[in-house]
């Protein structure tokens, strides 16, 4: 444990902005959130923010989160094979609403229709 990343600190208590490192010590990226399980109450990951765009964090590949920075159990060499690519929360909820549902079901209908006049044309 490195004495300038702080105590060792609850999932819930962790920071946007603190930086998480490779066990090797290589700087991945900086915290965006904390997931959870929350009917259970428990740690999911971590979305982080790379270079590369935001990535997703296992619990199990997290090895400590302290104060001022969370060390995953890989090297630098192995984040492309365990951080996996995030998609906006946003466009996953509103995939699922009965909106979009009675849209998609509205355009396959007008497209069906736009067929079939063009072809009796």
């Amino acid at each position: 444990m490195a004495e300038d990343d702080g105590e060792v600190i609850a999932f819930k208590m962790l920071r946007r902005g603190t930086v998480v490192r490779s066990a090797d010590g290589a700087e991945l990226g900086t915290v965006r959130r904390v997931e959870e399980i929350a009917r259970e109450h428990l740690f999911d990951g971590i979305v982080i923010d790379t270079p590369q765009g935001k990535r997703f964090l296992d619990a199990p590949e997290v090895a400590r989160i302290q104060e001022r920075a969370v060390t995953a159990t890989f090297r630098a060499a192995e984040a492309d094979q365990h951080l996996q690519p995030v998609g906006s929360r946003l466009a996953a909820i509103a995939q699922n609403t009965t909106t979009a549902r009675r849209l998609k079901r509205l355009s396959s209908r007008t497209v069906d229709r736009a067929k079939d006049a063009w072809d009796r044309r």
